[in-house]
């Protein structure tokens, strides 16, 4: 059994930054049904039944007080199976289950699997009411993977009894075990529908999910997150479906990928190298006062800090209000410049960072001349509002030039003349649109960033808490993701990288020490 955390290392055969493969609903039923004919009938429910109640214990070694909510089909098939495994482990504690169909309505292996549980001297509840106050852990048996939704004014007894579980299961105030995925969340997308969205989950409950087989993108991005805690996940001596160089049982292709670490640390440079080395980044953003009477020159500034103590071999900066640009820089190393006298054709090229409306008489400029562009915040809000912008974007991978786009979901939406709740409903699919669309890389910010290109390959970042909702922290990230692609990383590369490392130093924050967005800037060189 292992647990996936950012600080997980992928299988000895994966590349970095390739990560572990995530699979769709479809193929984790392919590669399920696959396992199941291989071996003996009903082993892999047992399989799994023993993986969870392994977990139970050692998530909660003193528990005395178990209840399972077990579904209507193999998810709570596992559930029963879990249970009279738990009471063989633990004769005298109280092991106890609700169940939402009847028997006879259950898939034969789920009936196996209960009827051992009530052998085992399992409880069985029926209609009665849990004692949520007294429970040790509670074990979330109803849905997994299996979801498939049902207007609620045509909902039947056992659907609405699912509801009233899932209900009880949320209110629970000990800690909770997802079996495979927290019931109502869409396993592609990591977006609740909404018949079975939560209204509220009890304060301070601890989370946990065992995934089963394969891991699943909803894992890990949207609110996914947040619904299934820590993750855990046994492929239940079926292989590492998908991993090269081990068996994967049913050819199932993986949709994305998770990436858990980042590459060598850039501090290792050889001895013989110079500023040169390391290439060149300039940014252009930051429009002043005097326009509008909206300053947003910090966020150029984060950027090009970002870009510096990120390795970055020498860092411009060019200013939309050039009258700041002709005071002193409060970092000496980086350099000033006017927008007109800097070379955008000879460096990684960072836009738009607090541009506001000054950017847009700069971009037909930029977009013609830089080989090496990230696009961020209002030069993307520019992009979105005009379709010569928007073509001439497009048309930049077939002289050459690289881009990366780095929009937050809003952003998204306006470049895909959508909303931003689509854009969220589908977070890969919002991602692998855009990068077809401006044929780039496109790196979609948000809890479980995705990164994607045209070739329809797709990462999500494993790394990252709420420390970054904070303004000015993407500046840094578009920095950071210029500086890495200015010292040879590819742009795929250098935003999956970029994305991670980003996370990483917000998960590894000192508890003592204030987060702001130009501390995250200055400590990326300690990586």
């Amino acid at each position: 059994m292992l647990r996936i955390s950012p600080t997980d290392t992928p299988p000895a055969p994966m590349a970095a930054g390739q990560g572990w493969p995530l699979f769709s609903t479809a193929a984790t039923r392919q590669i399920e049904r696959d396992c199941a004919r291989r071996l003996p009938p009903h082993q892999l429910m047992e399989r799994a039944g023993l993986a969870i109640a392994k977990l139970a214990l050692a998530i909660a070694p003193h528990a005395q007080r178990i209840w399972i909510a077990c579904g209507p089909g193999n998810n709570g098939g596992d559930g029963f199976e879990a249970a009279a495994q738990l009471k063989a482990m633990l004769p005298h504690a109280q092991i106890t289950v609700s169940e939402v169909r009847t028997p006879a309505e259950l898939p034969s292996d789920a009936q196996i699997s209960r009827d051992k549980a009530r052998q085992a001297g399992v409880q069985w509840l029926h209609d009665a009411p849990v004692d949520l106050g007294s429970q040790d852990l509670c074990i979330d048996a109803l849905l997994g993977i299996g979801l498939s939704p049902r207007p609620l004014d045509k909902a039947s007894a056992a659907e609405l009894r699912l509801l009233q579980l899932l209900a009880q299961v949320r209110q629970c105030a000990c800690s909770v075990l997802c079996v495979d995925l927290a019931s109502g969340l869409d396993a592609d997308t990591g977006q609740y529908l909404r018949e079975f969205a939560p209204g509220h989950i009890a304060a301070r409950q601890a989370r946990h999910t065992l995934a089963l087989l394969t891991l699943q993108p909803g894992l890990f991005t949207g609110q996914g997150r947040d619904a299934c805690g820590q993750i855990w996940w046994d492929d239940l001596g079926c292989g590492i479906a998908g991993t090269p160089g081990t068996t994967n049982p049913a050819a199932a292709r993986p949709t994305a990928h998770l990436n858990t670490r980042s590459s060598a640390s850039s501090s290792a440079r050889p001895h013989d190298s110079h500023k040169g080395s390391f290439g060149d980044v300039a940014v252009l953003g930051g429009e002043g006062l005097g326009l509008r009477g909206l300053s947003m020159t910090g966020a150029a500034w984060l950027a090009a800090l970002a870009a510096l103590h990120a390795g970055a071999g020498r860092v411009m900066l060019a200013l939309l209000d050039e009258a700041l640009a002709q005071g002193i820089a409060p970092w000496p190393e980086i350099m000033l410049r006017r927008p007109a006298a800097q070379d955008w054709g000879q460096a990684t090229v960072v836009c738009g960072c607090g541009g506001g409306e000054a950017v847009q008489a700069w971009l037909p400029h930029i977009l013609s001349q830089a080989p090496q562009l990230v696009l961020d915040a209002d030069a993307l809000n520019a992009v979105a509002a005009s379709p010569t912008l928007a073509q001439q974007l497009s048309q930049r991978a077939a002289r050459q030039h690289g881009t990366v786009l780095t929009p937050h979901p809003l952003e998204a939406a306006r470049l895909l003349e959508t909303s931003t709740t689509q854009v969220q409903a589908d977070r890969l699919q919002s991602c692998l649109q855009l990068a077809r669309k401006f044929q780039c890389t496109v790196l979609l910010k948000g809890s479980g960033t995705v990164v994607a290109n045209p070739r329809q390959q797709v990462w999500i970042n494993a790394s990252g808490n709420a420390r970054l909702a904070t303004g000015g922290t993407g500046d840094v990230l578009a920095g950071l993701i210029a500086a890495l692609w200015a010292q040879d990383r590819s742009a795929d590369m250098a935003a999956i990288e970029g994305a991670f490392r980003h996370g990483q130093l917000a998960d590894r924050w000192p508890a003592d020490r204030p987060f702001s967005a130009s501390a995250l800037a200055m400590r990326l060189g300690e990586q």
